[in-house]
């Protein structure tokens, strides 16, 4: 079940903008943060829902989508994330927690496809005009990661890591989105 879950969850960067995700359902992915590992226990991490559209208008040009795909300007109208979900961290409980960013990112990633969405984990993304749009405290939070979510339109395939040994994600002409993977002998020690 798990195995499942983690194959179904993949960086999808285009949806079905009219899908909502009901308030319930993100507090709910929230919700789960609570019971995972905290560096020294310090749960200094603190979340943002940004699904009203104005937020969302707000924050999108800020956000910079998939850097092996530099022609493409992210999503069209019509195909954006209904909702974002914004990792800080109270500089007053820790600083640096990147671990925790990871763990509660995928934790909420996880959430999201058991609820019939999936998303993207962004870390490109402009911290100080985000904050500023969405009246966030620099000085007392510190914006470490920018998840996407909604209804996946986009379809992701998992192909093994080519001949070239190229890591590097690509879509062809039908937008099929292709993300190379190394196989289980290629990353044991």
């Amino acid at each position: 079940m798990l195995k499942e879950l983690v194959m179904q969850c993949r960086s999808y960067r285009r949806f079905y903008e009219d899908v909502k995700i009901p308030n319930e359902v993100l507090r709910g992915l929230i919700d789960l943060t609570r019971f995972t590992a905290s560096a020294a226990n310090a749960q200094a991490l603190k979340f943002r829902i940004i699904d009203s559209e104005d937020e969302k208008e707000k924050i999108f040009p800020l956000i910079g989508w998939a850097g092996a795909l530099p022609e493409w300007d992210g999503p069209e109208k019509g195909e954006r994330p209904a909702a974002y979900i914004l990792i800080c961290c109270d500089l007053e409980k820790g600083k640096n927690k990147m671990t925790d960013d990871g763990i509660v990112a995928q934790t909420i990633m996880l959430g999201a496809v058991e609820n019939g969405f999936g998303g993207c984990m962004i870390a490109n993304f402009k911290r100080a005009e985000t904050a500023e749009a969405l009246g966030i405290d620099r000085n007392q939070f510190s914006p470490d990661l920018l998840l996407a979510l909604g209804k996946p339109k986009e379809h992701v395939v998992i192909v093994p890591v080519g001949e070239d040994g190229s890591m590097k994600y690509y879509r062809d002409q039908e937008q099929v989105h292709y993300v190379p993977k190394r196989k289980l002998e290629d990353i044991l020690m």
